[in-house]
């Protein structure tokens, strides 16, 4: 969706979160915009599906995606390629095979598919094109211009992951504040790196406390929040927080996908 366009995920329907009364992970977010408003291509590559049926495969015109697009972009990492998904569509310009460009017009925001209300639905999968090779958009896509990325990577105290996690973040220059639950580890995949659970990708820059209510206990942090930049926090149970970033992994364990790493 164009710049000039509200484009940043709806807030109850972020990557890893589980639909109410389901046991259905979102594999994507959600970028509220009206019916007919343009869809762009994220990045150049060939559009490897056009039509119902994305989830199973097969054209099925019940498929929960509705009318989608899948582009299968001339880049990856790690030497894995990166497809993006584009779906709940009104109308699909494009067809399979075709080679697209980055900010071409590939279709219009619908409401075709499982949903409540016009949208798109927008995914980032790596190596190859399915449900379950999802990594968290908001982690991908550029944050509008003076905003910035929380990544948090929480834990119990064993050191397990901690999921459904509810995470205030409070900015400290507005009041404004955002609640955010933790997500994975089935099908809502972590970053090789972060290791996260956590992303908020909407925050204007500036200074923000971090609330966790972990066993009846608040735990607090601030942290500044820089424009186009990452902020990265870890959480460990009654250890409290971290703000030192992963180790980088050596490039055998980049090879061998064993990055986890210990706060």
């Amino acid at each position: 969706i164009a710049a000039d366009e509200v484009n940043w995920p709806l807030a109850d329907y972020r990557y890893g979160g589980i639909f109410p009364g389901t046991d259905i992970v979102h594999t994507g977010i959600d970028i509220g915009a009206s019916k007919g408003t343009p869809i762009m291509a994220a990045a150049a590559g060939t559009v490897v599906w056009a039509d119902f049926g994305l989830f199973s495969g097969t054209r099925d015109e019940d498929d929960p995606y509705g009318k989608a697009v899948a582009i299968k972009h001339d880049f990856g990492w790690d030497g894995k390629r990166l497809y993006t998904i584009y779906a709940h569509m009104d109308r699909i310009d494009v067809v399979a095979g075709q080679v697209v460009q980055a900010g071409e017009q590939i279709g219009l925001v619908g409401e075709t598919g499982n949903v409540t209300g016009p949208h798109l639905h927008f995914e980032v999968r790596v190596k190859s094109n399915s449900f379950f090779t999802t990594l968290n958009p908001e982690l991908w896509l550029a944050p509008p211009q003076g905003w910035g990325v929380l990544v948090g990577s929480l834990k119990n105290t064993n050191g397990s992951i901690l999921t459904a996690q509810e995470v205030v973040v409070r900015s400290l220059d507005s009041g404004r504040k955002w609640i955010v639950r933790s997500y994975g580890p089935k099908v809502a995949n972590a970053d090789p790196y972060y290791q996260e659970n956590l992303v908020l990708s909407d925050l204007p820059g500036g200074s923000y406390e971090v609330v966790i209510n972990y066993l009846d206990e608040l735990y607090r942090l601030n942290v500044d929040v820089q424009p186009g930049a990452i902020t990265y926090f870890s959480f460990r149970g009654s250890s409290g927080y971290q703000t030192s970033l992963p180790a980088t992994p050596s490039p055998e364990e980049w090879l061998n996908g064993t990055t986890e790493s210990t706060p």
